[in-house]
């Protein structure tokens, strides 16, 4: 007999949990009665297993286990409809669920609908990354608290208000055929890079990096590239988050301080974290063809750039500017032209750069944004005029919601002037 079944079976069910989900929702068509039938098999588990021991497939176990609830569940429904149509025989009858197209373009996986599903644009965007986190993640609502920095009942009212409108609005548990399908997998990428952003740069709190996060978002990038092989975007998406992992490890120091990029022990960085997102552009751009590059793919090539280089020096910032500035005229944005305002400044000095940083200093986007004074204290420090960099600086650290980066920022003012 398995000597520990129930450590046994948080990791399996954590593992499953997305499979099982998006195998009965498939069935039933309601994510949330999904989700509840998913949490039926692990109590029939958590009786079972600690008794019979623990099955050599547990997520098979799993699996059938729920399915056989949720076909009960549909029995009942049947039962329930016969007997009011004998009460009522004029009654209309429910419709049949619709048949789904018979489309070369069809996705038969049950995960990749529930992906779609769970990142509807009828969902705001945390209640999207709620929903995900939870059926995709398997985090549980605590966890999610912990790491959307956010009380516990709020996460749950936002999990169970997601899952209310799903089924209220009738949405169905599909994926998407056409323009419908670009449409939507815009918002699936989107979840999925803002869960990865918040773990690779909070904006809040006291640690700097939040990896569990990032790691979520990585493994999701991984099933979805899988799932829709043909799509660049997601070959895009997956090899931008590739590379952008494989500097955590030097990104923070001893203590859990930020590291900046020229300071980083590249040693450090995860060759095969690298080697993977070479792999993932090189199948974003031969799913692209001839076409024009999406802003992930784009993205992608900018931080190979960056982990291809030996060095700091050695970074081809020419290249990097050039890129910003495709991705400004693909998907204009004032954070991609400060962006671009960071490579023009390390490709032809600080004094261009600064005239682009200035021109953005009206942007309402912007206002609030610390990285905006710190990019521009950064360029000033580099001409010489410290006094305005310190300045800079210290704002920049009165706008940031993060302990460890605020901390940054004042160091770097008081160098400014030191």
């Amino acid at each position: 007999m398995e000597p520990q079944p129930t450590a046994a079976l948080e990791t399996v069910f954590r593992l499953e949990s997305p499979r099982v989900i998006a195998g009965v929702a498939r069935l039933v068509r309601d994510v949330g009665i999904a989700e509840e039938l998913t949490q039926d098999a692990l109590v029939a588990a958590l009786e079972q297993w600690p008794r019979d021991g623990v099955p050599d497939n547990p997520g098979a176990w799993l699996m059938a286990t729920a399915r056989r609830r949720a076909v009960d569940l549909i029995r009942r429904r049947e039962t329930y409809a016969r007997k009011l149509a004998e009460i009522g025989r004029d009654l209309p009858a429910a419709a049949p669920p619709p048949q789904e197209p018979a489309d070369p373009e069809d996705i038969d996986d049950d995960l990749l609908r529930l992906v779609f599903t769970a990142c509807h644009p009828v969902l705001s965007a945390e209640a999207r990354i709620g929903l995900t986190l939870r059926l995709l993640g398997g985090l549980t609502t605590p966890e999610i608290a912990r790491a959307c920095l956010v009380p516990e009942p709020t996460v749950a009212q936002r999990i169970v208000r997601a899952k209310r409108t799903l089924a209220r609005k009738n949405i169905d548990f599909e994926v998407p055929y056409g323009p419908d399908r670009a449409a939507r997998l815009g918002s699936v990428l989107e979840v999925i890079y803002l869960i990865f952003n918040e773990g690779y740069a909070a904006t809040a709190g006291d640690d700097w990096l939040r990896p569990a996060l990032c790691e979520d978002a990585l493994r999701l990038a991984r099933v979805l590239s899988a799932l829709m092989p043909k799509e660049p975007e997601v070959h895009g998406l997956t090899a931008l988050l590739e590379f952008q992992s494989s500097r955590t490890a030097a990104r923070t120091g001893r203590d859990g301080e930020p590291v900046l990029l020229e300071d980083q022990n590249r040693h450090r960085w995860n060759r095969l974290l690298i080697a993977r997102g070479i792999n993932a552009l090189d199948h974003a751009h031969a799913a692209t063809g001839s076409g024009a590059p999406g802003p992930y793919v784009l993205q992608a090539a900018i931080a190979a750039c960056h982990a291809t280089a030996h060095t700091y020096q050695e970074t081809d910032w020419p290249r990097i500017a050039t890129l910003y500035g495709l991705l400004a005229a693909r998907t204009p944005s004032p954070v991609v032209e400060l962006n671009r305002a960071v490579a023009v400044s390390m490709a032809e000095g600080p004094a261009p750069a600064l005239a682009l940083v200035d021109a953005l200093a009206a942007e309402p986007a912007l206002r609030g944004y610390h990285l905006l004074p710190s990019v521009r204290g950064d360029l000033l420090a580099r001409l010489g005029r410290t006094a305005e960099a310190r300045a800079e600086f210290e704002r920049a650290a009165s706008l940031t919601r993060n302990a460890r980066e605020r901390a940054l920022l004042l160091d770097r003012a008081r160098e400014a002037t030191g």
